[in-house]
């Protein structure tokens, strides 16, 4: 049976950013076969270190918009793997190169940016298509229409050591401005029907699933477009961030009582310095909703692990594996021609279904790039 795909050309692209999720999404779209990858950094020895094969590499001052849009000239899309603080630079200059834009950012004004420069524009600018915002984006929508009149709906999402040891059980596993971030940066949400501003670390529930304890609070940055789109159509919704039980009270002091909130490249020293990362975690989505359906008021719930693994030969943690598979999942299925082909794309606009499917998307459901393995996916 001849595979769809092998008829369509081979896609050249741009990745910005060498450091971790940068290097796993290489190694997805690479392995496709469908795609030509360069991977662009100013660091030569990040660079170096960048041990995917079949990957071009171009060291260049990525925060120099006038070198960097000439790198992506001829290129189908750029993939932005860099800090938030490099968002509007990298998405000025993929308009400026006609490039479509992609990128993992939780930043607000970031994000606020690439939103005003798709106006108009003739390319997809597609931000916030990690984990969260991004997958559970399209797995909290995809709950919303299910009901006829939406009451709540809270997201909860956790990167979470499998043996934690330490007494934040907590080891590191992305970004650590990303987390601080998280942190210290005011939550949007929407209360009694209106859109508001909540404090990070507040809201804070205790739940368990399947035996083991966990709490969950305010963090920024979850929802992404979601407050917009779901604006006047919600009385109540809320992005929580998923620790084990104690983690919160530690990360409050550090922050409130020793005053760290206003010291952020002290606290990432100290966490980089004290808490170690890990490959062995795990990635747990909640999703709970409520309202009214067929007359009746119902909840439904939405649950998915991602683990780590081995993805062709390499020991992958599933901080990268869901975050990686989320953007390449939304660049595929522009090659597909399953989402907008130009203008401002919200993760929510994806359909749940069209995401899973996809090659993608389905390592989220703990398959293998050609589709096998075993679903774990949990709907109610």
């Amino acid at each position: 049976m001849i595979d769809w795909r092998d008829m369509m050309e081979k896609w050249d692209i741009a990745i910005v950013g060498a450091g971790k999720i940068g290097k796993m999404i290489a190694s997805l779209l690479v392995q496709s076969g469908d795609y030509s990858v360069t991977v662009i950094d100013h660091s030569e020895q990040a660079l170096a270190a960048f041990a995917v094969d079949h990957c071009a590499k171009l060291c260049i001052d990525v925060a120099n918009e006038e070198q960097l849009t000439k790198a992506l000239l001829g290129k189908e899309a750029v993939l932005s793997a860099a800090p938030f603080f490099l968002t509007e630079v990298i998405a000025r200059a993929a308009k400026a190169a006609g490039t479509h834009y992609f990128d993992l950012t939780e930043d607000v004004a970031g994000t606020q940016k690439v939103y005003e420069l798709a106006q108009g524009a003739d390319v997809v600018f597609a931000p916030q298509c990690g984990l969260a915002p991004g997958f559970v984006s399209i797995a909290a929508h995809d709950l919303a229409k299910r009901f006829d009149k939406l009451e709540s709906l809270t997201l909860r999402v956790g990167a979470l050591p499998r043996f934690p040891t330490n007494r934040l059980k907590y080891n590191l596993t992305w970004s650590t401005d990303g987390l601080i971030n998280e942190y210290c940066n005011p939550c949007l949400a929407i209360e009694d029907g209106k859109l508001a501003k909540v404090a990070p670390l507040e809201g804070y529930e205790r739940f368990s699933l399947e035996g083991v304890e966990y709490e969950a609070f305010n963090t920024s940055g979850g929802l992404g477009s979601l407050t917009q789109t779901l604006d006047g159509k919600v009385e109540d919704l809320k992005y929580l961030s998923i620790r084990y039980p104690g983690h919160r009270e530690i990360i409050s002091l550090l922050l409130k009582d020793l005053g760290l909130e206003k010291r952020r490249d002290l606290l990432k020293e100290v966490m980089e310095t004290a808490i170690p990362a890990t490959h062995q975690d795990t990635v747990l989505v909640f999703i709970t909703a409520s309202g009214m359906k067929d007359g009746q008021l119902e909840e439904i719930s939405y649950l998915n692990r991602v683990e780590s693994r081995e993805i062709g030969g390499t020991l992958w943690s599933a901080i990268q594996i869901s975050t990686a598979a989320g953007i390449c999942a939304t660049l595929d299925l522009l090659r597909e021609g399953k989402i907008a082909s130009k203008g401002f794309v919200k993760q929510e606009d994806i359909r749940l279904d069209d995401f899973l499917a996809n090659r993608f998307g389905g390592l989220y459901e703990g398959r293998d790039l050609d589709h096998g393995g075993h679903d774990r996916r949990e709907a109610a």
